[in-house]
C-alpha cells in the first residue's frame, strides 16, 4: 500500500491532480471550476487529501459552519466525499483517509464528524455502511429516506436545517440546484441543457454560489439537488436514462 498522501493547499492547487475519474490532459471546464471553488474554500479550513498518484483515492471535508450544505451544528466536520475506486479498493486506503479525518478532528478539538447518507445507499454519497463501522449513527432524517450520520465525541449532534424538511418548491418545471465543488457538475449541466433544448423541456438551473444560499436550500444537498413538479427527487447526478424517468412522473 502506497502511503504517500498529499493535502491540497493554495500553493499546490494549480499543479495537483484532483483525482476524480476525469483524466483529460486538455483544459477541462469542470476541473477548472473545481480548482476555483477550492481556492476560495481552503482558507476556511476545507481539507482535500489525496493519494499522491493519478488515482481516485481521496477525502474531502470542511468545518460544518462553512460547509456548503443545509446542516446546522457547532464545531463539527462535514465529510463531502470519501472515494476509493478501481484497483485501489480493498487495500486500506479508505481506512487511512477516514482515520486521518478522525485524528484531525480530535486534534482540533472538534465535537464530531457528520456526513449525508440514506436508508438505501445513493451512488453519489460516501458509503455509509463503511462509516458506521467507525461508530457513525443516524441523528436526523427526512421523510424521503435521507439521513444525517454523525460520530459525536462529546454527546452533541448536528441536524438538518428546518428548510431541508420542505422538499418542495413552487416551480413545477425541472429545477436543479448545483455548485461547482464536483468536477462532474459542469458536464452534467451541459448534458441536461442539451437534452431539455432538444426535447422542449423547460428547465431552471440554479447555481448555489454562496454559503448562505447553500444553508437555505429546501432539500438535502451535497453539491446537487433535483426537483420536478415541485417535488424533490435526488442528490444524484443524472444520466439521460435517469432524467427520462424523472420527467415521466405525473
Amino acid at each position: 500500500m502506497n502511503t504517500d498522501f498529499v493535502n491540497i493547499t493554495t500553493e499546490n492547487l494549480a499543479s495537483e491532480h484532483l483525482c476524480c475519474i476525469i483524466r483529460s490532459k486538455k483544459p477541462h471546464q469542470g476541473i477548472d471550476a473545481k480548482r476555483q471553488w477550492l481556492s476560495e474554500r481552503l482558507n476556511e479550513g476545507h481539507v482535500f487529501r489525496k493519494l499522491n498518484e493519478k488515482a481516485t483515492v481521496f477525502i474531502e471535508y470542511a468545518p460544518l459552519e462553512t460547509a456548503w450544505v443545509p446542516i446546522a451544528g457547532d464545531n463539527y466536520y462535514y465529510v463531502y466525499c470519501l472515494w476509493v475506486s478501481g484497483s485501489y479498493k480493498g487495500k486500506g486506503y479508505g481506512k487511512s483517509l477516514m482515520e486521518y479525518c478522525l485524528a484531525d478532528a480530535k486534534e482540533k478539538g472538534k465535537s464530531g464528524i457528520c456526513m449525508l447518507g440514506a436508508k438505501k445507499q445513493k451512488s453519489w454519497l460516501t458509503d455509509q455502511s463503511f462509516a458506521k463501522t467507525y461508530g457513525f449513527e443516524v441523528v436526523d432524517t427526512t421523510d424521503n429516506g435521507y439521513e444525517l450520520l454523525a460520530l459525536s465525541f462529546d454527546g452533541t449532534t448536528p441536524k438538518f436545517e428546518r428548510n431541508v424538511k420542505k422538499q418542495k418548491i413552487e416551480s413545477k418545471e425541472l429545477t436543479i440546484y448545483y455548485d461547482m465543488q464536483c468536477p462532474y457538475v459542469c458536464q452534467n449541466i451541459e448534458m441536461i441543457k442539451q437534452y431539455c433544448e432538444m426535447n422542449h423541456v423547460p428547465v431552471s438551473l440554479i447555481q448555489v454560489d454562496t454559503l448562505e444560499k447553500a444553508k437555505e436550500l429546501p432539500c438535502v444537498f451535497n453539491n446537487w439537488g433535483v426537483f420536478y413538479k415541485g417535488n424533490f427527487e435526488t442528490v444524484n447526478l443524472l444520466d439521460v436514462a435517469y432524467l427520462k424517468r424523472i420527467l415521466k412522473k405525473v
